[in-house]
């Protein structure tokens, strides 16, 4: 039995999880992604270590037992494009390197090696004197690391030394500055899964940072700053002190074995000195709950860089405290009355007395004063973020989830991102534009990470906010209040029926599916859509029940277009953007709704109408056993029976004039698919005479019906070209009009009639859009052949403007042409 049967009604049907397509997605929402350079860390980490401007010793191709020096002019991957020293700004005698089978050594090595330095035969005539040129070229230049041309790193991305394995040093952030050493168990685009070592088989206490994090260091880091290495306190009860100090033993054995360059932390944020002092007042937001803003204050300053903050907390019986430790640079630490001066709220320390907190007279009551702004970096709003942009961002609850996120507010150099799909729903969180927590769109799948897709509503689950009144079996209502996306798919306990009130609440919508469907929908679609949507919001469940209908369509583009808001029609409700796709392509367009609940069954009915299907398909009333409108008499054969749309106009072939207007509305180079069955009444069907009545239709010969047919051809639906999809609809249009002219008109009618409707359709078809973007005009950017090889995922996306899809397959052929290029060109 059914919780409808059962008298307790559910909200929504459900949710259910879907495969995520951030293309998609996009284009659902109408947002945009964060642009990848306001990443400053995830561009740090695609670098390879090699920059242009180092110079390397490289050997000379007419003359392998002879080097040069070269100076490197940019780098893609594991390939260098190279320019021996002596050619200036002439790049004729460029070349690629691949440095994993070049001759490549680092500045000093020939003298070590007792190798010889000689000028190349092509720059001989300019370079007299060798050893002059050599001492003037090489004052002051960086060499390419030598970790990359030589040994087990030689071609390897830095990011990759990050192996499962590696050990590095964390600082304790949450009680002190010692640190001690973790494993590395995993690595995602530079962003490690840590585990202390000596806890290999618990994961109870791992933690993710990003690599570049101001907080983890090489080994050997403590050592060299004068900090001891001690397991923090939350793990140290779990071993004695001997094994703890065997276990550090066995580390300082394997060091060799586990350690990673000191140059891949080279780009990390340097940390700069404070001005803080103890007991100074700040504002800051909790790094470990990011999601409200508090008054903290300085607990402890361990020297010019560290410090410890702590959350206020004025109860007198707390038992725990939240303290971590910051330094200048560290994010969410504010001067007083920040919040205050951005309109934001600040939330009192527990124990507060009243809701009304104001800092001057916590101050006092304190006795403290607040940090001057001086303590604080300058922020900026230079970032490249905007509201309702798209980013992924890791769960502060739980760092094994990276979210899709959405910028709900900007304030200065800090965001507010709403998470969606997370496992629990966490509020807004609060983050810094430099965050190493926040990624650019499609980061996940190109570090084969699983992105926690939105969770997808069905039914009526997407209205999040309905007033409803309980009423018991007797009619009395005896409770009222508000459910929300937290009470989808649960039972309404306490009551058989649910009670919508308000102006816009639209009633519970029943599809009826015993009704006559109309040529446009598909009858096994329909019969599958379920029983009814709602009760709830009169636009979004408008809104979903058109989207139901769309996607029960033979061709949803072709519903689409039918619902489309036309635009010289008056204006009497709400615009929402829908959605069809149909043999891979995306159609948007704009459909009117109505917002109030009075207007709801007509809206139905004339949609009906529209879509020349029974009035009674769908809409507020329940079809029983029997339909009003009498339209289980409606059967399929070879016309078509218009509910009152187009009941006015004649429909048959003008007598006469047939072979010539086929040849007018004939498509050269196109073969049309038809279709052979149209809708009629049995019980008025006549061969002689076109009956006008709402219960009549037209009369024809069953030989020339696919003359008649109502159906733009399917495989122009895949062209890509904007002009072709329009000529298809236009024809689409043409050959409709056919099918309602005039049972006896002129030639010269039907060419002007059609010529109308023809330009009618045009300037509908304007505000029609695809989502494959054919309308923008090609970009004026040219790429040669040299820079095809340097093209990279973000900047394949940024500057040819492709979404997330088609730029990893273009990227993936980029590789294979590197590929053949090196097995044919590089050394």
């Amino acid at each position: 039995m059914s919780q409808e049967q059962k008298g307790r009604p559910v909200l929504g049907d459900g949710v259910e999880e879907v495969e995520f397509s951030w293309d998609e997605y996009l284009e659902d929402t109408g947002a945009i992604a964060a642009p990848h350079g306001s990443f400053k860390h995830v561009d740090t980490s695609l670098q390879n270590g090699f920059a242009p401007g180092m110079k390397l010793e490289v050997a000379v191709k007419s003359d392998q037992n002879t080097y040069w020096v070269a100076t490197i002019i940019t780098t893609c991957g594991q390939l260098l494009l190279l320019r021996y020293d002596g050619y200036g700004e002439d790049r004729k005698a460029d070349f690629w390197c691949d440095i994993m089978t070049a001759d490549l050594h680092p500045i000093g090595w020939c003298e070590q090696n007792k190798k010889i330095l000689k000028v190349p035969e092509g720059i001989k005539d300019k370079i007299p004197d060798q050893e002059e040129f050599l001492q003037r070229v090489l004052k002051g230049a960086c060499s390419a690391p030598a970790n990359l041309l030589e040994g087990l790193h030689r071609g390897k991305n830095p990011l990759d030394l990050i192996a499962p394995g590696s050990r590095l040093e964390l600082q304790n952030v949450r009680d002190s500055l010692e640190a001690w050493i973790v494993n590395v168990v995993e690595n995602v685009g530079g962003r490690l899964k840590l585990r202390y070592e000596g806890l290999e088989d618990s994961d109870k206490f791992d933690q993710w940072l990003f690599y570049l994090d101001p907080f983890l260091h090489q080994v050997g880091w403590a050592a060299q700053h004068g900090y001891s290495l001690q397991p923090p306190l939350a793990i140290r009860s779990l071993k004695s002190e001997a094994d703890w100090q065997e276990i550090l033993k066995k580390v300082k054995e394997e060091e060799e074995e586990s350690s990673i360059p000191t140059d891949l932390f080279k780009d990390k944020p340097v940390i700069g000195v404070h001005s803080f002092s103890e007991g100074m007042k700040l504002e800051a937001v909790d790094p470990m709950a990011p999601f409200v803003i508090s008054p903290a204050t300085v607990l402890k300053v361990y020297n010019e860089k560290y410090f410890m903050i702590e959350i206020d907390d004025l109860r007198p019986d707390r038992t725990t405290s939240q303290s971590y430790i910051c330094h200048v640079n560290s994010a969410g630490i504010f001067p007083v009355q920040w919040s205050l001066k951005n309109g934001l709220h600040l939330i009192p320390p527990p124990g507060y007395p009243g809701q009304d907190f104001d800092w001057a007279d916590y101050l006092k009551q304190c006795g403290a004063e607040a940090a001057p702004q001086s303590c604080f970096p300058s922020l900026t709003s230079d970032h490249g973020f905007k509201e309702n942009m798209k980013l992924e961002a890791v769960n502060p609850v739980d760092p094994e989830e990276v979210c899709i996120a959405t910028v709900t507010k900007l304030k200065d150099s800090y965001l507010w991102l709403q998470l969606e799909g997370s496992k629990k729903p966490v509020p807004d969180c609060i983050v810094s534009v430099e965050s190493m927590n926040i990624f650019p769109v499609g980061w996940c799948e190109t570090n084969g990470y699983q992105l926690r897709p939105p969770r997808k509503a069905i039914g009526i689950s997407s209205v999040l906010f309905v007033a409803v009144s309980w009423v018991d079996k007797d009619g009395k209502i005896f409770q009222s209040r508000t459910v929300h996306d937290g009470l989808k798919n649960q039972e309404m306990n306490s009551s058989d029926t649910v009670v919508i009130n308000g102006k816009y609440c639209c009633p519970k919508i029943y599809f009826n599916h015993r009704c006559f469907s109309g040529p446009y929908l598909n009858k096994g679609r329909i019969a599958e859509l379920p029983q009814s949507v709602g009760p709830g919001n009169c636009v979004l469940v408008l809104k979903e029940v058109l989207t139901l209908l769309i996607n029960a369509a033979y061709k949803p583009s072709r519903v689409l277009r039918e619902l489309q808001l036309d635009e010289e029609a008056a204006w009497h409700g709400h615009g929402e953007t829908l959605k069809a796709k149909y043999k891979g392509k995306s159609y948007r367009a704009t459909v009117e709704v109505v917002r109030t609940a009075d207007r709801v069954a007509d809206f139905c009915r004339k949609t009906c109408i529209k879509l020349e299907c029974c009035p009674n398909l769908f809409g507020p009333q329940m079809v029983l056993d029997k339909c009003s409108e009498n339209c289980s008499v409606l059967t399929k054969t070879k016309y078509t029976h218009y509910y009152g749309k187009r009941k006015n106009k004649r429909i048959g072939r003008p007598p006469g004039g047939h072979s010539n207007l086929e040849v007018a509305m004939k498509k050269p180079n196109k073969r049309r698919k038809r279709r052979k069955h149209f809708f009629v009444h049995k019980k008025k069907h006549s061969s002689t005479s076109v009956d006008n009545t709402p219960a009549g239709s037209p009369q024809g010969s069953g030989g020339e019906e696919e003359d008649d047919q109502d159906e733009v051809d399917e495989e122009s639906l895949t062209e890509d070209s904007t002009s072709e999809h329009q000529d298809e609809l236009l024809e689409e249009s043409e050959v409709s009009e056919k099918k309602s002219l005039s049972s006896s008109p002129t030639q010269s009618e039907l060419s002007h009639s059609l010529a109308q409707d023809r330009d009618k359709r045009k300037r509908k078809l304007r505000t029609f859009s695809f989502s494959d973007d054919e309308n923008k005009p090609p970009l004026p950017k040219e790429i040669d052949g040299q820079a095809l090889l340097l093209l990279t995922l973000p900047t394949v996306q940024e500057c040819m403007d492709l979404k997330l899809g088609p730029a990893i397959k273009l990227c993936h052929h980029i590789e294979r042409v590197k590929l053949a290029f090196y097995q044919q060109f590089a050394n």
